[in-house]
């Protein structure tokens, strides 16, 4: 496209924004309180979880999973009753910076994540203690190399609406959430610290998850 063209359709597609954006973040903060009711499933594209373990005390090294499947049953009138699950494709590891020969390998291999032998980690919850109006703790079984304990998610409600005509016509629901496990609870013990010791991969892994979810549809479309 030349470049005369290109700032014309860049300087039509501001205003068409500057119009649009701000009625529809109107519209999205009234419908926040008509959610519907029903199954709402993972919007991957914006979506991540990352995951981050302190290394030797000097950083934490991060990284992420590219391909995990998530579905949400929620009565927003009920939500302590709703309930998550969360599958994570292992193989799906991915890393921040071109890593050395073999390095994502061995991190997928026994000694560390064992994606041959346990391909996917699982996440269901078994209960959910609302602790604000925007905030809630969900409690629930997380399965990792042939382990499950429970792990408390952090979760904070960052609004939704039940769908917007046109530009679009599901409901859509975000969430923000963080939590804590220690490895060594999943046997993954390899390159932990000595006691008294930052030389070697620290135990406890955080994680931060950012996500979006879409739900069923306006009644006005499902009418048409």
């Amino acid at each position: 496209m030349p470049l005369s063209r290109g700032l014309r359709f860049l300087s039509v597609l501001c205003g068409v924004a500057a119009v649009l954006l701000p009625s529809l973040a109107a519209n999205a903060g009234d419908a926040a309180t008509a959610l519907p009711a029903g199954s709402y499933k993972i919007d991957k594209f914006h979506s991540t979880l990352i995951f981050r373990a302190n290394h030797l005390g000097f950083s934490y090294y991060s990284a992420s999973f590219a391909d995990f499947d998530a579905a949400l049953e929620l009565d927003p009138a009920d939500p302590a009753n709703a309930s998550l699950s969360v599958d994570i494709n292992v193989a799906s590891l991915h890393l921040t910076a071109t890593p050395p020969d073999g390095f994502r390998d061995m991190l997928l291999g026994p000694d560390w994540l064992n994606a041959g032998d346990h391909p996917k980690i699982t996440y269901r919850s078994t209960s959910i203690e609302l602790t604000g109006a925007e905030t809630a703790v969900v409690t629930g079984d997380l399965s990792f190399r042939g382990e499950t304990r429970p792990v408390e998610l952090d979760v904070r409600f960052n609004g939704g609406y039940p769908g917007l005509a046109v530009y679009d016509p599901q409901a859509r629901i975000g969430f923000s959430a963080t939590g804590t496990l220690r490895r060594s609870d999943f046997g993954m013990s390899y390159g932990l610290p000595p006691e008294g010791s930052n030389l070697g991969v620290g135990d406890d892994v955080e994680f931060v998850i950012e996500t979006e979810f879409s739900g069923p549809p306006l009644k006005e479309a499902e009418a048409q």
